[in-house]
């Protein structure tokens, strides 16, 4: 079969959207998940064996309770600022008795 040449167009357009600086951003967050891993790894296997109070768990279903309701919260802002039209770039809006001759005349100052 015959080759287009778009396989090597997609390369070159992907190397040309992942330059340095995304490379490094890729190799940090990627490092960072490994290390995440690493010490939950060690969080669970050196913790063998310790109980976790009743008090332990009720303050961790507090936690998960309120930032559940946080997210729930802003989504629910979201959404409603998105249909109100809260979102919409802002516009000029010019009382019908406002004259075009009014907007065109310099502002003088008045002296009281």
């Amino acid at each position: 079969m015959k080759s287009t040449g778009n396989e090597d167009r997609t390369s070159r357009s992907m190397s040309a959207r992942m330059g340095v600086g995304s490379w490094i951003i890729l190799i940090v967050l990627l490092s960072l998940l490994v290390a995440t891993g690493v010490v939950m790894y060690f969080g669970w296997t050196l913790g063998n064996g310790t109980d976790v109070p009743t008090s332990g768990y009720a303050a961790m279903a507090l936690g998960v309770i309120v930032s559940l309701a946080v997210g729930f919260g802003l989504m629910a802002l979201l959404f409603y600022s998105s249909r109100k039209g809260y979102d919409e770039p802002p516009v000029l809006i010019v009382p019908e008795n406002d004259s075009v001759e009014s907007k065109d005349a310099p502002e003088t100052k008045q002296n009281r």
